[in-house]
């Protein structure tokens, strides 16, 4: 997939630092390139490196790849292994980027990686099915690693004249309205719509902005795995599931929050909320790499739950 744009395109964030925490692969690593390739410095962290593989499984793509990406898009990536639920691997690096910067302008917190959970331990099962030992890893994966990484970087974060919180979860608050299937999930994938708004309470004082952002049916690696399709023949996988169609790749979302990242009223606009990649293309004119804009909450709210006759055409 060509994501290249032309040489001459604006780089509205060159002179910024972001740091993407959970950049491996997926929404974290187009979250990564796509803030590199408007002009940022980006830290990618990760657990998946060249030498180590994480508990995810997945041995083809690494923070290190993340970083090469970034610089290639225009940026300046750079690659620091790092647990987020090991709190002394956390201040180190937020050490690294006071002694190299002293301040943080943009925080992304995509951490993750509990895929390898769901399919066994939740889908399908009630909470008192789930292995606990499942259930509160989930917790750890989704909800922990997101409040340690939070809790030390905000103070570098607030340094900056502008400062940009990104929680990346699976929905938007009036999408989770509905239960998320199983009681671990649903409050890993609301705890950082909760994160978002109380941190966009403690942020407002210091000009600062935090948002929950979600994509939606993403077409990351591990779900074209799954299908076992590419990015090249992705709609291959229609036959099989034909709501994939709604599908959206990586990089529309991080198109987004890039836009936001650049927008000098997104605190008026964003703060304290949650919005997904549906609506910041809707707010910023972006699209997908296909030129389209899918709307997948809204497919699902008014197909999947609300039995209407339409197709994903309808919503790209």
């Amino acid at each position: 997939m060509d994501n290249a744009t032309p040489l001459e395109a604006p780089t509205p964030l060159t002179g910024r630092i972001a740091l993407v925490a959970g950049a491996t692969r997926g929404a974290g690593r187009a979250l990564a390139v796509e803030l590199g390739r408007a002009g940022a410095t980006v830290y990618v962290t990760g657990r998946t490196t060249r030498e180590r593989v994480s508990e995810v499984g997945r041995t083809t793509e690494t923070i290190e790849e993340t970083a090469e990406l970034v610089t290639a898009a225009g940026g300046t990536g750079i690659a620091v292994p790092t647990d987020h639920l090991e709190e002394d691997r956390v201040r180190a690096l937020v050490g690294r980027i006071d002694r190299d910067h002293g301040r943080l302008d943009v925080l992304v917190n995509d951490l993750w990686g509990g895929e390898n959970l769901i399919a066994g331990s939740v889908f399908g099962k009630k909470s008192w099915e789930t292995p606990l030992a499942d259930g509160l890893r989930i917790l750890e994966l989704g909800v922990r690693s997101h409040v340690i990484t939070a809790a030390l970087a905000l103070p570098l974060l607030i340094r900056s004249d502008a400062p940009l919180h990104v929680e990346v979860t699976d929905g938007t608050a009036r999408s989770n309205r509905r239960y998320r299937e199983n009681l671990y999930y649903d409050l890993a994938k609301n705890a950082p719509i909760r994160i978002a708004f109380g941190l966009g309470q403690e942020l407002a004082e210091y000009g600062g902005t935090a948002v929950a952002v979600t994509p939606g049916f993403l077409r990351s690696e591990q779900m074209l795995a799954h299908f076992g399709v590419t990015e090249r023949n992705w709609r291959d996988a229609v036959a099989r599931d034909p709501h994939f169609a709604i599908a959206e790749s990586p990089h529309y979302l991080a198109r987004g929050v890039a836009a936001l990242a650049a927008d000098p009223d997104r605190a008026a606009r964003w703060n304290g909320r949650s919005a997904s990649s549906a609506d910041l293309a809707a707010a910023y004119g972006v699209t997908d790499v296909d030129g389209s804009r899918p709307d997948a909450w809204a497919y699902f709210e008014d197909v999947w739950y609300g039995g209407k006759d339409a197709s994903p055409d309808d919503y790209r």
